[in-house]
Order: C-alpha cells, then structure tokens, then sequence
C-alpha cells in the first residue's frame, strides 16, 4: 500500500516541525513537504501533488484561507485547518469549511502552541481519515447550487424510498421535534438543509455537530444569517421554541427535557461518549425519553458510527421516522452507513432532499 502523502502549511518553523513529528511514520503517512505561507504551499501542491494538506489559517504574504480557496480551484484536494479558537479564528474556520476544508483541529493555546501534543491524536486520525473524504467545489452563499453527485450509486436509496414510511395514526397529533445529528462535512450539510426550512416550522430542531469550544457560536451565528428560522448556539434552561434550531456548545453534551408541557434545553459536561462531548448519541436518547411527541430523526455525513444507539433508543418508541444523508453527497459515509447498516432508516437521502423530507414527515 502507498503511502499518504502530507503537506504541512505553518509560518512557524516551530509548529512544523512538531505537526511533521506527529505525522512522519504514523501508519504509512509521509510528511512529503512543508510550506512556511500560502504562497509556497501552492507551488508544493502543484510540484509535489499531496494527498491531504494541513493549513494554519494565519499566515504571512499568503494567508491559509486565501491558499485554500485557490487550491480547491485549481488542485482540490483534502485540507485540513489548524485553527486558533479566538473568535476572529472561529469564523474564519467557519468560512474555510465552506470554501472546501474537509475539517479542521483547534491549536490548544494560540498560533504557536507548546502544548500542541494534547491535540497529535485528534490530528492524525483526521488525516488518515480525510484521504477517502470527498471533495467539492466551494459553496457559494449568494447561488442555491446543488453539490456535484458522484456516479456510484447505493442500491438501497431507492428501495427505502419506496417505502414512504408515514407515522402510526396514534402518533398523529402529537408536537414534534427535529434532531440532527453530523460530523466531519456537516457545517456545509447544515448549510444546504436548515436554510430550506421555513420560518413557520412547527417544531423546535436540536442539533449536534461535532467540534470543540469556541466554535459552535460561530457556526450558529452563520446558520443564523442564512436561514429563515432562527439558529443559537443552545444555552443550559432556556424553554425550546418552535422555529427555532439549538445547536450543542462545543464541548458539552445537549440534552432536552420535558418540563409540564414545555421542552427545555439542558447543556452539561458530562461523560465523553464515542469519544465525542457533545454526542449524537447522549441528544437522541434524552429524546427518546419524551412522552407525546413524535420525533423527526436526521443523520447526516461524518466519521465512526455516533448517533446510532441513540437512534435505536428513539426507534424503539416508535415515534420516530428517520432520515440518512446518502453516501453520494456525504463527505465522509461513516455515520450514516452505521445507521443504515443497523436497519434504523426510514429514508435516504441526498442532502439538497433532507429538508424536503423532514417536511414531508412533518405533514404526514
């Protein structure tokens, strides 16, 4: 097997050397190159044709979101950021992940980062992972364009589909509530399904995405700006509205409750699980312990297999209906392909469909 090539991007001689250190070796990854700006790095990517690049987001004469947006153009390809977690460095994360960026890391202490051992795990893994991530063109925020659909096809799309699952009549009349669950790729995922719903939604949305603290805001905040119903990063008591999407604070787990006839949102550091805080899995099965609602399931692209047990717990009323971002538009087929394989989807779907289908299970 050939090794994965790496370009490491960073202004400090420091960083490089350190993020070379971690990656050189580790399970067949070649650190091929290093660039001190974004200028070199794309005279490397062009003259040495990388696998996957790891760009800081701050640099001189070129910087990383600069670099990345002509790298897409010219030579797409897997990049993942390194990315401070100053606000000004949150939403700049936020507008690589929309350029392109396959992910991103969190420097644990600034630019330059003594302590950049706390985050060698989380990195490696999402380089070895991102060789396999599909690439696409940059989003562009003023045009409704579809993503490009790759040619292979998943067999089971069309027979979930014809399935047209609507709920049990005893479930009819009961509130709603949406929960949605992603990863890696899922900032651009949320991008093309939250901005589709409308502002008189009839249920409140609950939403994890995987990343750590400092950058949920950001990510609300853009949601926000884009979309008919309001989106906030989820604050610990306050009552769930209707039309209104809570998205868990990096590095806290999100729960719902029921108080009276109320919902309320509970936000809490407690236990990792599946290695994630917050987790799809803790969101879904707070969900499931909900009397008289039923329950508007989504997973969508993202690594590893989140979000599946608590979508069994949530089954397991049957007062749930289920929907799968399919692979062709998935970033990474990881979470969705967990579920499917556990035989807990009702529907699969391309992402530009997802919220289509949710109010379509809304009016059933």
């Amino acid at each position: 097997m050939d090794n994965m090539k790496v370009l490491i991007v960073d202004d400090s001689a420091f960083m490089r050397k350190m993020i070379s250190d971690f990656l050189h070796g580790f399970q067949g990854i070649e650190v091929i190159g290093t660039a001190k700006n974004g200028r070199e790095a794309l005279n490397l990517v062009e003259k040495l044709s990388p696998d996957v690049v790891t760009m800081d987001v701050e640099m001189p004469v070129m910087d990383g979101m600069a670099a990345l947006k002509e790298i897409m153009e010219k030579f797409p390809r897997p990049v993942i950021m390194l990315s401070s977690t100053t606000q000004s460095g949150a939403e700049s994360t936020i507008r690589a992940l929309e350029t392109g960026a396959v992910d991103f890391v969190a420097k644990p202490s600034g630019s330059i980062s003594l302590d950049l051992h706390k985050i060698r795990d989380e990195l490696r893994e999402k380089v070895l992972q991102s060789k396999n991530a599909k690439i696409f063109v940059p989003l562009d925020p003023k045009k409704n364009q579809n993503p490009p659909l790759y040619l292979e096809k998943y067999s089971k799309i069309s027979t979930v589909r014809d399935k047209n699952p609507s709920f049990d009549s005893k479930f009819r009349h009961y509130d709603q509530i949406i929960c949605i669950g992603t990863s890696t790729g899922g900032p651009r995922a949320l991008q093309r399904v939250l901005p589709e719903l409308p502002s008189e939604l009839n249920a409140p949305v609950f939403i994890v995405q995987h990343m750590p603290k400092g950058f949920t805001a950001s990510l609300a905040d853009r949601l926000n700006k884009m979309s008919k119903i309001q989106v906030k990063e989820a604050a610990d008591g306050e009552k769930a509205e209707n039309g209104t999407a809570y998205i868990a604070p990096g590095g806290s787990h999100l729960t719902v409750i029921k108080k009276g006839t109320s919902l309320y949102v509970k936000v809490e550091e407690t236990p990792i699980r599946n290695g994630h805080r917050p987790s799809v899995d803790v969101l879904f099965e707070s969900i499931s312990e909900i009397e008289h609602h039923k329950n508007i399931a989504v997973i969508m692209t993202g690594m590893g297999s989140d979000g599946t047990k608590g979508l069994s717990s949530l089954k397991e009323k049957g007062n749930t209906l289920s929907i799968a971002e399919s692979e062709q538009t998935s970033v990474v087929f990881g979470m969705p392909k967990s579920a499917i394989g556990a035989k807990l989807i009702d529907s699969i779907d391309h992402v530009d469909h997802i919220a289509e289908k949710i109010m379509h299970y809304i009016q059933s």
